[in-house]
């Protein structure tokens, strides 16, 4: 994990401070300028709108009882490439507009749930079969009547 954290915190940054002054070579520092000026402005536009119409899905499915965990993944997603396209750099914008794209996001939400259900089976003891159906039991009804103490017992 510490050696992850280093290459994102050292080695992302270097890389894309290297990109930006090989493209300001090859073209001007003005057009890099605009460039992480333009994409800044635009991916949080799109983000931003994105970001809006996946409230709107998780508003809908939750008032319709459905548990929103697709509009939940796309909006952590969004709000990653978002902060991706405010970041200066050729790499992360990429990466902040690829996950802006529908089918882009719905390939790692399937990896990330293939993952989350690897991590988190279910586990049986041995000897006990697994339950045969992946739903919980139906909701069973207890019946129950709550007397109050005060008004059963006599007063001496």
């Amino acid at each position: 994990m510490l050696f992850r954290l280093l290459l994102l915190f050292t080695v992302v940054p270097m890389v894309e401070l290297v990109l930006l002054l090989i493209l300001a070579d090859h073209t001007s520092w003005y057009f890099a300028l605009a460039l992480v000026l333009v994409t800044g402005i635009v991916g949080a536009a799109l983000a931003r709108w994105q970001g809006l119409r996946c409230v709107r899905r998780l508003q809908q499915q939750a008032a319709a009882g459905q548990v929103p965990a697709d509009p939940l993944m796309d909006g952590l997603m969004i709000l990653v490439a978002g902060a991706l396209l405010v970041t200066p750099g050729v790499l992360t914008d990429v990466a902040g507009f690829a996950l802006l794209t529908p089918p882009v996001r719905s390939v790692l939400k399937r990896r990330a749930r293939r993952h989350w259900e690897l991590r988190f089976r279910a586990f049986h003891p041995p000897g006990e079969p697994p339950p045969a159906t992946p739903h919980p039991p139906r909701d069973r009804i207890i019946d129950v009547r709550v007397k109050d103490s005060d008004e059963d017992e006599p007063v001496e």
